[in-house]
């Protein structure tokens, strides 16, 4: 059995969710989000560091899944969701996590079937697959959605990286993170 943990990152509200694979089923084992609020920038990204840290602590997970940031309109907002992803992907690396990457249209392609599907659409398909009693908050579905989707790649030979699809290569060597 191994256990990912998925990362929807965001510099107010980080998404998580951790699922269980247990041969070919999925199983949930938790998801939410971490509110870090309106204090000081540096100050948030030590709240996402530290909150991810003592989740990684708390469940153990084998792996890591992020979702990669995309370029917003405001240069200002993606240089802030790429800090606090910077952030993410420290707590994992800092507790020996492998770190995989994958774009939200990869994401919602791989758990909806397309990759534009609306943020309602990828909550409902977390609930349907999981089989959660309610649907998800959009960050944590999204970080669920995320772990999936790894759980998917690394089931048709994720650690073979030519099987995977292009822009899905990324690996952890030597205790470092790489692209």
């Amino acid at each position: 059995m191994s256990r990912i943990l998925g990362i929807d990152p965001g510099s107010r509200k980080t998404g998580f969710g951790i699922i269980q694979l247990d041969g070919r089923k999925i199983k949930h084992v938790i998801n939410g989000r971490l509110m870090v609020g309106d204090g000081d920038f540096p100050g948030r990204l030590k709240q996402i560091f530290e909150g991810l840290t003592d989740i990684i602590l708390r469940y153990q997970p084998d792996m890591m899944a992020i979702e990669k940031v995309f370029l917003h309109k405001n240069a200002d907002s993606a240089l802030k969701l790429g800090q606090a992803r910077g952030a993410a992907i420290c707590a994992g690396v800092s507790q020996n996590l492998t770190v995989h990457e994958y774009t939200a249209t990869q994401i919602k392609k791989a758990v909806v079937g397309n990759g534009h599907a609306q943020k309602e659409q990828v909550q409902y398909m977390m609930s349907l697959i999981l089989t959660l009693p309610e649907i998800p908050v959009e960050d944590a579905a999204d970080a669920l959605a995320c772990a999936i989707t790894h759980a998917n790649f690394a089931a048709v030979g994720g650690s073979q990286a030519s099987k995977l699809p292009e822009g899905m290569r990324t690996s952890r060597r030597g205790g470092r993170y790489s692209r």
